[in-house]
């Protein structure tokens, strides 16, 4: 049946699995998660909660973080195609304020974990995308926040159809910029 392949990212903590996966006539069999072998990679994900959304081309939905309760997630597409990207807000991290994007799909099955101090978002490539979380701690509304997915100063190359601005939320659109960020936790 195969085994997980973890994959190293330019930015320490940050990585690529590929899931376990054997097909046959009948049609597939998945495992996308194993604590035990997750921790003996130094991926360690206690599940507090498991989100899905389904977006259409060229949603942006992102760049999101908690201030408290920071989430590390495993993240994967069911459906569709997204460009996913990871920002590394560990002040201490010699990447910080470095970011890498990556592409996931359900045809690639790849999936990406990120651990907890990172800003997290994606741009739907197809219309019906459907990305799937798992994290390892609740949703705190409280302490949401945001970087803006245009930020001069991270400039992150999305991968956009030439001419088209992306779908986003309101919330998203009103993210501070990467040097506010920066200020706020000097000021902490």
């Amino acid at each position: 049946m195969g085994s997980f392949v973890f994959r190293a990212t330019h930015i320490e903590g940050l990585s690529r699995i590929v899931p376990i996966f054997s097909r046959d006539r009948r049609g597939y069999f998945s495992k996308t998660f194993e604590r035990e072998i997750f921790a003996e990679h130094g991926l360690c994900l206690h599940v507090a909660e498991e989100l899905e959304t389904s977006s259409s081309r060229n949603t942006l939905r992102g760049l999101h973080f908690q201030r408290r309760h920071s989430q590390n997630k495993l993240v994967r597409v069911l459906s569709g195609e997204v460009y996913d990207v990871a920002v590394d807000l560990r002040p201490e991290s010699k990447t910080f304020g470095k970011w890498q994007g990556f592409t996931l799909s359900a045809e690639n099955r790849e999936m990406l974990y990120l651990p907890k101090g990172f800003a997290h978002g994606f741009l739907a490539r197809q219309d019906h995308t459907i990305v799937h979380y798992l994290c390892g701690d609740r949703y705190d509304p409280e302490s949401e926040d945001g970087i803006l997915w245009n930020d001069p100063e991270l400039a992150i190359d999305w991968p956009l159809d030439r001419g088209m601005a992306p779908s986003l939320s309101a919330r998203d659109q009103a993210f501070q910029s990467f040097a506010a960020f920066r200020r706020s936790i000097e000021q902490e």
